[in-house]
């Protein structure tokens, strides 16, 4: 159950956030991802109560991370599958798994590997410059304001950090 609604906050990753933004969405994704795509597959597979995953089903259809199409007419089911941009966000939750690998591994060890069809290699999914390919981390990547950057909600301390608003004194 969400407290809190980041609609309304100027920041992509709020917005980002209210989407994807609740324990068990990143999970229905990576299931999609893995082949799931049947309502009762993901409740046998994660245990999520049934109401829970409707809500959260929905709010991906909803938002167009997923969609869903009938496989059944009497009674109607239906099989989810990942859209464009629902499959933008695997290679974030590969990274945020790889994270998890590093710093939070289960007591048996990593519970997945991937491999990069292209070379045939196991891979450790990472994020990486858009232009160059190198590693991203905090100390080699400066933030600077995009077109829509302003004070607001959710983004006053990034305004002001960034100059786009006088420094308090």
């Amino acid at each position: 159950m969400r407290n809190t609604s980041f609609a309304s906050m100027h920041c992509s990753l709020a917005q980002s956030l209210e989407l994807i933004g609740d324990w068990w969405t990143p999970l229905v994704l990576r299931d999609l991802y893995l082949g799931l795509n049947r309502f009762d597959q993901f409740v046998t597979d994660l245990g999520i109560s049934r109401n829970l995953l409707t809500d959260r089903l929905a709010t991906l259809v909803e938002g167009g991370l997923v969609q869903r199409t009938p496989y059944q007419q009497n009674p109607v089911r239906y099989r989810y599958e990942l859209t464009e941009a629902g499959q933008e966000l695997v290679p974030i939750l590969m990274a945020l798994t790889a994270w998890g690998d590093r710093w939070a591994t289960p007591p048996a060890g990593q519970p997945i590997r991937f491999t990069h069809t292209t070379c045939g290699k196991v891979t450790t999914p990472t994020v990486c410059c858009s232009e160059c390919g190198e590693a991203l981390a905090t100390e080699n990547v400066v933030p600077s304001p995009g077109p829509g950057g302003r004070t607001a909600p959710g983004t006053a301390l990034i305004a002001t950090v960034l100059g786009l608003e006088p420094k308090a004194e």
